[in-house]
């Protein structure tokens, strides 16, 4: 291994030549003496005439060994996710994290070049600089242990290629590296709509509502859907592997349960664990980065939702409309409504055979929408353009640029066929809502063509 501090080498070799064996021990032992005395000298010089946080090292060693979707912090409890450079923070280094709320400590930033053009051949990581971070926990944590924070790694002094956090500042050869995405500024996208589903877990199998869902997405507008997958059962294992072969989804694993003992809801007394719904914070904040530049609108709901306009043929035109009246806004707020699955259709027109095999809820079947309760608050999800936010929450964003803005209930509103909230209404005091029979037409054979290309009908 070569080290190198402001242009000082120190060779370590078990080469030289020597007269005897003894010899050899004591000149190599004098040797590792000097060298330990010199790199030592020169660190406690830089720390009297450049600050430590600008200290440069360079280091030639094989190829960067690349971190997972989830990376444990060298030296700590907390988790380090991905990264990508925020040009909106004049170029500063973002990191998506997972920390411990109430065992922070001082954490350093380890960015380094990828050179891709080594003379050796190995994309050697050439270059390196040890900074200290800057961490930001984001405000929305609901009480647990863990919640996710940004981690910045700012004024870096190279043009980094690869990232690591860590709790020593000169920790080099032990970690594992993130690659730094959205290098680049775009301002034209793969997809105009992406849809962010947060978390798979529990061995979830409800393979029909799922491909139904995935079938009204392409209809009204959706190019791209992304899933972080922890578990699911074997129904809808085939069904995303359909879907990313078709190159609709991307499925993000996400094996938080290896790291941490995830809560199954979103209250610690009612659901204890480390970190709030198996990191739903995390994965949705990483997916506004990871599509910030490939996507012009991104859809943040759960897999069971779909954010439908009610006044426009798709969310193109939704879009456009409220663009217009809103230039200023990025943040769009749709209302939650709920179609209680216990509530059927009397008439029977989509209760087809062919479906009753397939494990999950046929959605079609349930057109009767609960109504608002009064004084009770009607939670939303969120359109957003990427570039105009920094920090999300399930509900609402936490940090972004201009205005955010309530779009009306009859413009769009959130089609949500779960477990009724208002159970003890009857049918008769629900409203009909037939908004999905509309696509009938197309709806229809394009879930039947999905279900049989799955390996399902």
């Amino acid at each position: 291994m070569q080290l190198l501090i402001e242009g000082v080498t120190c060779h370590l070799s078990a080469n030289a030549e020597t007269p005897s064996k003894d010899m050899k021990q004591r000149y190599l032992g004098l040797l590792a003496s000097v060298c330990t005395f010199t790199v030592s000298l020169l660190m406690w010089w830089h720390r009297g005439i450049i600050p430590w946080d600008q200290l440069r090292l360079s280091v030639l060693f094989d190829q960067p060994k690349t971190a997972d979707t989830i990376t444990r912090i060298h030296g700590s409890k907390h988790l380090m996710v991905s990264a990508f450079k925020d040009h909106r923070r004049s170029g500063a280094i973002r990191v998506i994290s997972i920390i411990k709320r109430q065992d922070l400590q001082e954490l350093y930033c380890v960015l380094c070049v990828h050179n891709s053009a080594s003379t050796k051949g190995d994309g050697a990581l050439s270059q390196c600089v040890s900074s200290k971070a800057q961490v930001e926990m984001h405000s929305d944590h609901f009480g647990f242990p863990y919640g996710t924070s940004d981690v910045f790694c700012t004024r870096p002094s190279i043009k980094a290629t690869h990232v690591s956090i860590s709790t020593h500042s000169n920790d080099i050869d032990s970690l594992k590296y993130l690659p730094i995405h959205n290098k680049e500024m775009k301002e034209s996208f793969k997809y105009s709509f992406t849809v962010c589903i947060s978390n798979l877990f529990g061995e979830y199998n409800n393979a029909l509502q799922f491909v139904q869902t995935m079938e009204v997405y392409k209809l009204i507008g959706i190019q791209r859907v992304v899933i972080y997958n922890s578990s699911c059962g074997p129904d809808v294992e085939k069904v995303l592997k359909h879907y990313s072969k078709e190159g609709t989804l991307e499925v993000v694993p996400w094996p938080i349960d290896k790291f941490l003992k995830p809560s199954h809801g979103w209250q610690p007394a009612e659901s204890p664990g480390d970190l709030h719904y198996y990191g739903q914070l995390t994965t949705l904040n990483e997916c506004i980065y990871r599509y910030m530049y490939q996507s012009r609108y991104l859809l943040l709901n759960d897999i069971d939702e779909i954010i439908m306009p009610y006044k426009h043929k798709s969310l193109g035109d939704l879009m456009d409309t409220l663009q217009k009246q809103h230039p200023a806004s990025g943040v769009f707020n749709i209302e939650n409504h709920i179609f209680p699955k216990t509530q059927f259709d009397d008439s029977g027109r989509f209760s087809r055979p062919e479906w009753k095999s397939v494990p999950g809820l046929n959605i079609l079947e349930h057109i009767y929408r609960e109504p608002d309760q009064k004084n009770v608050w009607n939670p939303t999800k969120m359109i957003i353009d990427p570039r105009r936010v920094e920090q999300t929450s399930v509900h609402t964003m936490l940090k972004h640029f201009g205005p955010a803005i309530k779009v009306p209930f009859d413009v769009c509103h959130i089609i949500h066929v779960r477990a009724p909230l208002q159970g003890h209404l009857q049918k008769d005091q629900l409203y009909e809502d037939k908004k999905l029979w509309e696509f009938e037409e197309k709806l229809i054979p394009n879930i039947n063509r999905a279900l049989n290309e799955s390996g399902l009908l």
